[in-house]
């Protein structure tokens, strides 16, 4: 009985993809850059979304189902899925990226498991490089394979890149994967991105004591410092390269 559950481990994690994740580079940054990353990644308990109507509280719920939903048969467990899902869509917002997109990522690097490592030492759900814990972190890597700390660094930057190249995001997905200018990893997180997309709530993230303001920001959408407002707009084509995709300027989140 042991030795077939154990085959059946084995066969499991045989038939796992590799993580995808080529070798972000470690770069020298300007101290004033090292710093606004490292406050950008600072680790704090996740906020929930501020909405200003029942309407947009109940759309955002049933974004959070159907997300869910859709990760059943690659994590079978609802609480975790759930808690995957809305920590994707706060951290995505508080960086002002697209969830959809971060959920393609993901997808594309890590397949949505939480303890991948790939042959370069990436890790987590994001694959993210060790040197980043040192950089912008407290040095401690095991952070890494912990969901928001996971998210908040992957995300942090994947926004660092996208400033770095002017929002192109083509170049900034090369970036992250370290295989800048080559067409498979865009495309590949392009393909993942359009599969997870459906109508999102722009609603506003907020802690409890800013709630209030937040509640005023959201109604201002065109106010700038909104991170809900600033959403990359979903290409509808492969990359292919840089000039297959204009540059999409996006506003630091404030």
């Amino acid at each position: 009985m042991l030795a077939a559950a154990l085959l059946s481990a084995l066969a499991l994690l045989l038939a796992s993809p590799p993580a995808h994740a080529g070798a972000q580079r470690e770069e020298q940054l300007a101290d004033a850059v090292r710093g606004a990353l490292a406050a950008a990644s600072a680790d704090a308990r996740p906020a929930r979304p501020v909405f200003v109507s029942a309407g947009e509280r109940d759309a955002y719920l049933r974004w959070v189902a159907e997300m869910s939903r859709r990760l059943e048969p690659r994590i079978p467990e609802p609480l975790i899925r759930t808690e995957l899902v809305e920590t994707v869509y706060y951290e995505a917002k508080r960086a002002g990226l697209e969830p959809a997109l971060v959920l393609g990522l993901i997808q594309v690097e890590s397949n949505f498991r939480k303890y991948a490592i790939s042959t370069a030492g990436a890790r987590g759900l994001m694959q993210v490089m060790p040197f980043w814990a040192r950089t912008i972190g407290d040095g401690d890597a095991r952070k890494l394979f912990h969901l928001q700390s996971n998210l908040r660094y992957g995300c942090t930057i994947l926004r660092h890149y996208l400033d770095r190249e002017s929002g192109d995001l083509f170049l900034a997905l090369g970036r992250y994967n370290g295989s800048r200018g080559r067409a498979e990893y865009p495309n590949a997180v392009l393909a993942a991105w359009k599969r997870w997309q459906q109508a999102e709530v722009a609603v506003t993230v907020a802690s409890a004591a800013e709630s209030n303001g937040a509640l005023a920001a959201a109604a201002r959408p065109g106010r700038a410092g909104d991170a809900a407002a600033r959403l990359l707009p979903a290409p509808s084509r492969p990359l292919g390269g840089p000039a297959a995709f204009p540059p999409t300027r996006l506003s630091d989140p404030s």
